[in-house]
C-alpha cells in the first residue's frame, strides 16, 4: 500500500506506460545475491504472465528495482501489490520492500526511449558495469 503522499496525483490508466521504482526495506543490498535477483526477475515476469503488465525494460539493482511497463489490467497499486507479494514469498517471506513506490507516466515516444536508456544504464552510473548489456539483471525490449 502506498503512503498518502505518494498516492497524491497518481493516475492508473490501462494502455499507458509507466516507470515504477520500489526500494528494499532498509535499503539492504538484498539483490546483490544472484538467486535473490533472479527471484525478483521471475516476479516481474509473473506480473506479465498474469496479464497485468507488459514489460519494456527493468533493472534489479542491489537495493531497488526500476521497471518500465505498460499497465494492461487493474491499477498501478494492484500491479505493485502482486509484484511485491509474489517476490516476497519467493524470497522467503518477511519484510522485503519499503512501503509505497514511485511512478512516472511516460507521455511521448521520445521520452520512452529516454526512460529505457535511463533504466538499463543505471548499473553504469552505480559502477556495477562498464557498458550497457553487461549487467546481468537488466533487460530491455529494444537494442539501445
Amino acid at each position: 500500500m502506498s503512503s498518502p503522499r505518494l498516492r497524491r496525483h497518481r493516475v492508473s490508466q490501462t494502455g499507458y506506460l509507466y516507470i515504477l521504482t520500489t526500494v528494499v526495506h532498509g535499503r539492504r543490498r538484498l539483490f546483490a545475491d544472484a538467486a535473490n535477483a533472479e527471484a525478483v526477475i521471475d516476479s516481474l515476469r509473473h506480473v506479465e504472465r498474469c496479464g497485468r503488465s507488459r514489460s519494456m525494460a527493468w533493472v534489479v539493482m542491489p537495493d531497488h528495482v526500476h521497471w518500465l511497463m505498460e499497465l494492461r489490467r487493474g491499477t498501478l497499486a494492484s500491479c505493485m501489490n502482486v509484484f511485491k507479494s509474489y517476490s516476497s514469498r519467493r524470497l522467503g517471506g518477511g519484510k522485503v520492500w519499503q512501503h509505497g513506490y514511485y511512478d512516472h507516466a511516460i507521455r511521448t515516444d521520445e521520452s520512452l526511449e529516454h526512460a529505457a536508456r535511463y533504466i538499463v544504464a543505471n548499473p553504469l552510473r552505480a559502477g556495477l558495469a562498464e557498458s550497457i548489456g553487461e549487467y546481468p539483471y537488466a533487460w530491455c525490449r529494444w537494442d539501445l
